[in-house]
């Protein structure tokens, strides 16, 4: 393989490390009040410009049916709510004999009680090739109940979630109908088009990021929160992989994958007023903030990276199930085409072995001719 086409191949796991680069060395561009203006280009524009591209993309019988897709909704929403904050509670207990600061591990705890992210989930079930409709309502949901159960006003999370996912998912399926055929005759990169959104995103995120003077840890501290968090994270992917592969729960491999992402992606959108919120007055609000600051773009950038893998098993396992629902010749065809195939075998010079039904028409005249004759 050339360098041109591995590079063709690569290009999105390349994008992340230029976008993560550039970052670095300037990050006040990109971040939020930058020239970019990310809380206005990103937050509004941009995750109206994903789910109106998937409105354009997905047919409307499979946002239907991912309506009607309770299980999958039950599972994502009873591992975010319930599973994933008390496993968390559970395994700060245990790190709560270390010597790692306890606003650290408490800001570790908010994190687990976050609601899922509106974009990040959809954009990376999207590039995988996964259930995107069911991706796009448990992200929707999860952000809407957590958010309306907390202390963040109700009408800024239904008005901000109404006109950046609803709004433009609509008019994407609206415009879906008048230009259907153009669609399905050019096909146009639905997924590259995600993939480049989410490559502004992870930009302005990180440039948020490296901008940040809360982030301004000892050391260690900081690598080993970052650590636990890269744990946490590959930890429940994993659980969420095992779990519902099962064969007793019935999800399908593009099932699989829209809960991985939603199962274990966290909002920081809505995130950090909730903690502005409900810690307003703490004078450790900024160590408790860094948990959730360092978790959004490592779930981004490990999605990120883990996407061709998963992408792989998923197209992988579809194969392999389609080869087994594939239906089964009868016995005795089975056994006709293997007799024949072993008559096909056998050699030319053999084939006085095998007389023909005119030959043995002929010997059984000869045998009555001369059994018969007195």
């Amino acid at each position: 393989m050339g360098m041109l086409e591995r590079t063709r191949k690569e290009w999105f796991i390349l994008g992340i490390v230029l976008v993560i680069a550039v970052a670095k060395l300037e990050p006040a561009v990109g971040a939020k009040g930058g020239p970019l203006k990310p809380e206005i280009t990103i937050t509004y524009i941009a995750v109206s410009a994903i789910f109106f591209n998937s409105g354009l993309s997905l047919k409307t019988e499979e946002l239907t049916s991912a309506l009607m897709h309770v299980k999958l909704h039950l599972f994502v929403q009873i591992f975010t709510l319930v599973f994933f904050p008390t496993a968390i509670w559970l395994f700060l207990q245990a790190l709560s004999v270390t010597p790692i600061n306890e606003w650290l591990l408490k800001g570790l705890q908010t994190v687990g009680c976050m609601p899922p992210p509106v974009s990040s989930a959809v954009i990376l079930t999207k590039a995988v090739g996964g259930n995107e409709a069911a991706a796009i309502f448990n992200s929707a949901f999860g952000s809407f109940l957590l958010g309306s159960s907390s202390s963040v006003p109700f009408t800024s999370i239904f008005s901000q979630l109404f006109m950046t996912v609803v709004v433009p998912l609509i008019i994407g399926q609206i415009v879906r109908r008048h230009i259907k055929d153009w669609l399905e005759r050019k096909k146009p990169p639905f997924g590259a088009i995600s993939s480049c959104v989410l490559l502004m995103i992870i930009y302005t995120t990180f440039c948020d990021t490296f901008s940040n003077p809360n982030i301004d840890l000892d050391k260690f501290s900081l690598i080993i929160i970052v650590f636990i968090i890269f744990f946490v994270q590959l930890s429940f992917m994993l659980l969420t992989f095992l779990f519902s592969t099962r064969n007793n729960f019935g999800f399908t491999p593009a099932d699989t994958v829209a809960i991985i992402f939603c199962s274990t992606h966290k909002s920081l959108t809505l995130g950090i007023p909730m903690l502005k919120i409900v810690f307003a007055g703490y004078e450790h609000l900024s160590l408790i903030s860094v948990p959730l600051l360092i978790y959004h773009p490592a779930q981004i950038l490990l999605g990120s990276v883990l996407v061709p893998t998963i992408k792989s098993w998923m197209v992988s396992r579809q194969k392999a199930l389609k080869l087994t629902r594939q239906p089964k010749a009868p016995v005795k065809l089975l056994s006709l085409c293997s007799t024949q195939a072993k008559r096909a075998a056998v050699p030319a010079e053999t084939d006085d072995l095998y007389p023909s039904t005119e030959e043995k028409q002929k010997n059984s005249a000869v045998w009555f001719h001369k059994n018969t004759v007195v």
